[in-house]
């Protein structure tokens, strides 16, 4: 799907056709006879237009017939019905500054390209650079976004976790851990973009989009340390429950191996009072009661020396 914005006095306004200082905004559904159409409309090569369909696309520049494009990784929520997939993932978003019009490509939906079209009344068509540096910064916003979000998911789940210890939770903990991943490794990446473009100036900004862009460069960092703190928390978290959970398997072993013994002596005087042979009381009327007061007796003096020794 095609969409066309155009700024005209200061509000959004959509349009049919490609315009001089355009915004092209292509969505999925993605269909080749769509590429097709804009790489002509607009002199730009269609590989740059295909390259946002491949979900692993690496951060990068390229230029070609003077026509740039940028590639940057932008998060959103993973729609797959596998319970132990990440609940976030990471996207590539094709972002291409032609002659006269800003053109941007999604593989799926995502909150930084709708931010920026609520702002877009705000941006001045005829400063492209600038354009594509905003939509950096709403990358940004999107990614602190989704970390606050999951760490708040992660501390209810660690509440809940203290109450009891269920595979459920753990699962989720982990599925918020592979999301992470994602997280660390796409905005280390966009980092490095963005140093790279500010070193080889490749977007020619002037003055005032160079400070911007290092404000970026800034913001980008901190997300990289947002997401870098929670990873360490939360495989903190995963570490330490794994050790209370053995810790607590180990509990209720040498319980129940306090408890074996303990119901091993019963068993041994009423097999000694139980054999075919002479013992001592047999001929007496209340012989039947010795071996059970004897066994009681025992059982009572190791379960009081297995609660000292706090077995249970």
């Amino acid at each position: 799907m095609i969409q066309l914005f155009k700024n005209i006095n200061g509000v959004t306004t959509e349009i049919d056709k490609p315009e001089n200082g355009a915004w092209v905004n292509i969505l999925p559904p993605l269909k080749h006879e769509e590429f097709t159409m804009v790489s002509e409309q607009l002199d730009i090569p269609i590989e740059f237009l295909q390259d946002s369909l491949d979900i692993d696309e690496r951060p990068r520049f390229e230029i070609s017939d003077n026509v740039r494009m940028v590639v940057i990784k932008t998060p959103t929520e993973n729609n797959s019905f596998n319970d132990s997939d990440a609940f976030y993932i990471t996207i590539p978003i094709c972002i291409i500054l032609t002659h006269n019009q800003i053109v941007t490509v999604n593989s799926f939906e995502n909150g930084a390209i709708k931010k920026f079209l609520n702002t877009f009344q705000n941006r001045h068509p005829d400063k492209r650079s600038m354009m594509l540096l905003k939509i950096f910064e709403k990358v940004t916003q999107t990614f602190m976004e989704y970390l606050k979000e999951i760490n708040h998911r992660r501390n209810i789940l660690e509440q809940k976790l203290y109450e009891s210890s269920r595979n459920e939770e753990l699962l989720e903990l982990m599925r918020i851990q592979k999301s992470l991943v994602y997280f660390v490794t796409a905005i280390r990446a966009n980092e490095l973009l963005l140093i790279k473009l500010e070193r080889t100036n490749f977007l020619k900004l002037n003055e005032d989009e160079r400070e911007f862009l290092n404000d970026q460069i800034v913001d980008m960092s901190q997300a990289l340390e947002m997401a870098n703190i929670y990873t360490n928390i939360l495989s903190s978290t995963m570490d330490a429950f794994a050790s209370i959970i053995a810790n607590n398997q180990n509990l209720i072993l040498k319980r129940l191996a306090g408890i074996t013994i303990i119901l091993q002596f019963p068993v041994l005087v009423a097999s000694i009072y139980g054999m075919n042979v002479p013992i001592p009381y047999q001929d007496k009327p209340h012989a039947f009661y010795v071996p059970i007061i004897l066994a009681i007796v025992v059982s009572l003096i190791m379960a009081g020396y297995f609660m000292k020794k706090k077995w249970f």
